[in-house]
């Protein structure tokens, strides 16, 4: 297995095999310009190899969401590229990176985005339904998630007539319910109480040892922490850290 990253000050070598999902190379972000210029994300340059379960830590503000929403294609970095399954995402067009989202990537954010039109079990199963899993299918893997996050009874009800717990609950199952080869979760335990974040990281790594899906998080949970085999940390939009556990 090949898996490194480059630590800024350290020389810069990545190799990628064949098992590389998501790579980036020399990624930077920064926002506004002269005196007001702020680099979120210096450099960076990250192996991950499918199947891995990887939390990125650090302070508030030195670039961990940034970091996620590029690998995500959900903001466009300044300059650098990300590779998901060995494709750049940053050559796609719009519907050809909505496509991909959509079929390869589950995103669980902080601020939930759910549809608020929609109802909770609406939500986990929309992008099924844009995927065209047929509807037997759909109502299977949405009752079973359902009753792994502990929202059965709560399906009708839409995200307003959902407590924050919830909403995240419905953020999560509507992530991996379509069963996608890669994970990004920012924060994804910040709104449950103990129990239930730990219940849903104990169903998250059972996707992950038996499906070899690949989960990337944003966090500053020590539960997350502790399951995962790998922590990459960031200092300043840089990263300073990459540890690896058996």
């Amino acid at each position: 297995m090949i898996t490194q990253v480059d630590i800024v000050g350290a020389p810069n070598k990545v190799i990628a095999s064949q098992n590389t999902i998501i790579e980036t190379t020399h990624l930077c972000r920064e926002f506004g310009q002269g005196d007001t210029l702020v680099k979120a994300l210096t450099d960076a340059n990250i192996i991950i190899e499918r199947g891995e379960f990887t939390a990125i830590i650090g302070p508030s503000g030195s670039g961990k969401s940034t970091l996620l929403q590029l690998i995500g294609g959900l903001d466009n970095p300044s300059s650098g590229d990300v590779f998901l399954d060995n494709k750049n995402i940053n050559h796609m067009t719009g519907t050809e990176l909505s496509d991909f989202r959509r079929d390869h990537i589950g995103f669980i954010f902080q601020a939930y985005n759910l549809i608020p039109v929609l109802s909770a079990r609406e939500n986990i199963e929309y992008i099924m339904l844009l995927q065209g899993v047929p509807a037997a299918e759909r109502n299977k893997r949405v009752d079973r998630l359902m009753h792994a996050v502990g929202l059965e009874g709560l399906g009708d009800r839409r995200p307003a007539e959902l407590s924050g717990g919830q909403q995240q609950r419905v953020a999560v199952a509507r992530a991996m319910v379509s069963k996608p080869s890669i994970i990004l979760a920012d924060e994804p335990t910040a709104n449950l109480d103990s129990k239930t974040g730990a219940d849903l990281l104990d169903m998250m790594k059972e996707l992950n040892e038996k499906q070899n899906m690949t989960f990337v998080f944003s966090t500053h949970d020590p539960k997350i922490m502790e399951r995962a085999k790998r922590i990459i940390r960031l200092v300043d939009g840089c990263i300073v850290d990459d540890e690896r556990r058996s």
